[in-house]
């Protein structure tokens, strides 16, 4: 029974960590509605894709890849055999991870300029 209890905890951190770290990229995106699109550009850079939705609207989109190393270990022991003592390597090789982003702002045209209305919800993962 302790073991059911304790994983349950577990299961409730989990989720609240999930929890306090959903929401990142959100917050900084919803800081950009009902203003122009060229305030992401400026800082983002220019999108990676423009789609045109009709009727006086687009969605802009960003593309993010991010790019993690992971190192190998090498780790040992000694272990007695027959023979007597026998050193014994265990090797785990490292990595590349790669995380594909994208990040999608829908616009209206107003006057002649484009200003975000709304954004797409990023993936867990890219928030």
């Amino acid at each position: 029974m302790p073991f059911c209890k304790a994983r349950g905890a577990f299961a409730i951190i989990a989720t609240t960590a999930a929890i306090a770290l959903t929401g990142c990229a959100s917050t900084v995106m919803k800081n950009y509605i009902g203003q122009p699109v060229e305030s992401v550009v400026i800082d983002y850079g220019p999108p990676t894709a423009v789609l045109d939705l009709g009727w006086d609207q687009r969605a802009y989109q960003w593309r993010k890849i991010s790019t993690n190393v992971v190192s190998g270990s090498t780790s040992g022991e000694i272990r007695d055999t027959r023979r007597g003592q026998r050193y014994e390597e265990s090797v785990t090789p490292g990595y590349v991870e790669e995380q594909e982003c994208f990040y999608t702002f829908y616009a209206r045209q107003q006057g002649g300029r484009w200003y975000v209305t709304n954004f797409r919800q990023p993936k867990l993962e890219c928030e």
